[in-house]
């Protein structure tokens, strides 16, 4: 009995051992508009922005983590009473590297969780936020030895505050251009039924802006292309992306429920509509009235209806996993087919990543490319426009035979009945992807 009791302690305490890793405290955020603030930032910490600062793990914490991790996030209320997007990006910075800027192309960054504040009053309480991830995935990249003695690794910290309202609503703010407080603080342990083995971190995408400004408020226009080279095959690789729809205006993105589709390879391989949850829950930390919460609580089905995420909730992480990818080039194609970000307004901010097994994959050799298909629908030609030269365009009908071909950005459709069709293009430098259209 001894035994067995002696066992279950050394379990217990292997499994409830935790070692907890501060990055940031109570830092304080700044109107993200105006020019950099001089106040002093804490030691060891560099404030790329004021919406933003970084702090490089040492080696000492970075050897401390082990394969359970919990990324706790709070964020305190100060003179900005509105609902701001957010996030904590983990930034590999060439070895040695004493600094670096937010435009430092040799740093490859990934964001590990995102958030949304809620719209607080500093005088209300509760005047903080707590967000809690799961990043267990984390543990393969910060014990990479070969990832270490190339870059040195850095937690960022972000959010993007503004005053102006608050410096008029909320008592105590007038003047006033500090908009928020974050901290920061990873926990770890070990558990041994975690098997996360993914040794390689390939950064794909970080905040990057998907929207149309530079074409029509039409729908299903713009797409977001994602190519990268693999050196060599990947096992298992698995995929995270981090998206949300933002505009507030009149017919904003933010307001609209829309199906996000992601593709691999032309296999199309996730399909989401964001949202879809209640956000009573989180209605106690917006304590300032000039939110979309209101006075009364409202049903499920009212905020399914329309909403895409919670103020005060943080982002969910969307996966997908494929049995492996050859080497060689391979592009991801992201759409929203119905967005059409009303009078150019609004944006999609998106960042993805990929890891992997068993191998070590270039973190440098990824390209994107905005396209622009239209009109789709159409009546008669479909043009295809984008920072990239159009090379080919192969029309299909949707049981595989191809109709024609053509060298020019335009497919001319006129001669074919109404219905689906696949457009097969390739793009300037080899960019290959498959594109439906709907001829009216």
């Amino acid at each position: 009995m001894k035994k067995i009791l002696l066992s279950l302690l050394m379990a217990s305490s292997f499994f409830k051992a935790q070692t907890s890793i501060n990055v940031f405290s109570q830092i304080v955020f700044y109107d993200g508009y105006a020019a950099n603030v001089s106040q002093p930032v804490p030691a060891n910490t560099i404030r790329l922005a004021n919406s933003r600062y970084t702090r490089k793990l040492t080696d000492a914490e970075l050897n401390s983590f082990q394969n359970k991790i919990q990324m706790n996030v709070t964020i305190g209320a100060l003179c900005d009473n509105y609902d701001r997007i957010g996030g904590v990006h983990i930034a590999l910075v060439p070895k040695g590297q004493a600094s670096y800027t937010m435009s430092d192309t040799q740093v490859k960054r990934f964001e590990v969780g995102r958030y949304i504040t809620p719209f607080m009053n500093k005088n209300l309480s509760p005047t903080e936020v707590p967000y809690t991830y799961n990043v267990d995935n984390l543990y393969p990249v910060f014990s990479n030895v070969a990832l270490r003695a190339a870059y040195d690794i850095w937690v960022e910290l972000d959010v993007f505050g503004v005053p102006y309202a608050a410096n008029t609503q909320v008592a105590g703010c007038s003047g006033r251009n500090d908009v928020f407080a974050g901290t920061l603080t990873f926990v770890t342990s070990n558990d041994p039924t975690i098997n996360n083995n993914f040794n390689t971190i390939l950064p794909l995408l970080d905040s990057n802006s998907l929207n149309n400004y530079n074409n029509t408020d039409v729908s299903g226009q713009t797409v977001r292309l994602v190519n990268f080279n693999l050196t060599q095959t990947a096992a298992n690789p698995k995929f995270f992306i981090v998206t949300t729809p933002h505009g507030a205006g009149t017919n904003g993105e933010e307001y609209t429920r829309r199906q996000n589709f992601v593709s691999l390879d032309n296999t199309q391989v996730l399909t989401f509509t964001p949202g879809g949850k209640s956000c009573e829950p989180y209605r106690m930390y917006n304590t300032q009235t000039n939110g979309i919460y209101g006075n009364y609580a409202q049903s499920t089905s009212w905020w399914t209806s329309w909403n895409n995420w919670c103020p005060g909730d943080a982002v969910p992480i969307r996966t997908f996993s494929v049995t492996s990818l050859s080497a060689g080039s391979h592009t991801i194609k992201y759409e929203v087919p119905s967005a059409v970000f009303y009078n150019q307004d609004g944006q999609i901010v998106l960042s993805m990543y990929m890891q992997s097994l068993g191998q070590n994959l270039s973190v440098k050799d990824v390209a994107t490319t905005d396209i622009s298909i239209y009109p789709n629908p159409t009546a008669d030609y479909v043009t295809v426009k984008g920072q990239k030269k159009v090379k080919l365009i192969s029309v299909f009908s949707t049981d595989g035979r191809k109709l024609f071909e053509t060298t020019e950005s335009k497919a001319d459709l006129t001669a074919y009945p109404a219905g689906v069709y696949v457009l097969d293009i390739i793009l300037e430098g080899g960019i290959r992807f498959t594109h439906k259209v709907i001829r009216k």
